[in-house]
């Protein structure tokens, strides 16, 4: 059995919310996973300081490391 290491990239937002709730739908984890930065203001300014916009669909690299830094790693 192989255990796969989460890896810093650019990720699609739903590509990103799967690894976070890997048994939810790809909607109701992109939902959740927005509602997880809406919730947390620290987090939300963090992505903003990353160049983060909402409605962007594809995370940089550094505003996947964000992500990590505020809600550990999937």
């Amino acid at each position: 059995m192989t255990i796969n290491e989460f890896k810093i990239r650019a990720y699609g937002w739903q590509e990103l919310a799967i690894l976070y709730a890997p048994n939810l739908t790809p909607e109701s984890a992109g939902k959740r996973l927005t509602m997880w930065v809406k919730q947390n203001p620290h987090l939300s300014e963090a992505l903003r300081q990353a160049g983060w916009r909402r409605g962007q669909r594809v995370l940089t690299p550094l505003q996947v490391q964000r992500v990590v830094e505020y809600l550990g790693e999937p």
